[in-house]
């Protein structure tokens, strides 16, 4: 299984917007419960940087993205202005998890 991490540092003025943003994002895979989506975001112990973690498709599809859900075209958009510096993208595989992925 394959796992897309974003790494993104927020600007300290921004960081309240951007977990309310998230927290968008979740209420509303909760509601739709689309099938086969795994996504956590975690905040770091600096406050300021947010990681993302979103289980690809078996095709290495990005299911949000299939999805169209606003709040998260939303998030997407605000982040841009709301980063202190690029993001970092990483494509991990999964060698094991427990109840994680």
């Amino acid at each position: 299984m394959n796992v897309l991490m974003v790494r993104a540092k927020i600007r300290e003025e921004n960081v309240a917007d951007a977990r309310a943003a998230i927290e968008k994002v979740i209420q509303a895979l909760e509601q739709a419960q689309p099938a086969g989506v795994r996504y956590a975001v975690t905040m770091l112990s600096d406050g300021v940087t947010i990681v993302a973690f979103l289980e690809l498709g078996q095709e290495g599809e990005h299911p949000l993205r299939a999805l169209a859900l606003p709040a998260y075209e939303e998030l997407l958009e605000n982040l841009n202005q709301w980063r202190a510096a690029p993001p970092t993208v990483e494509n991990m595989t999964v060698i094991g998890s427990y109840q994680l992925f």
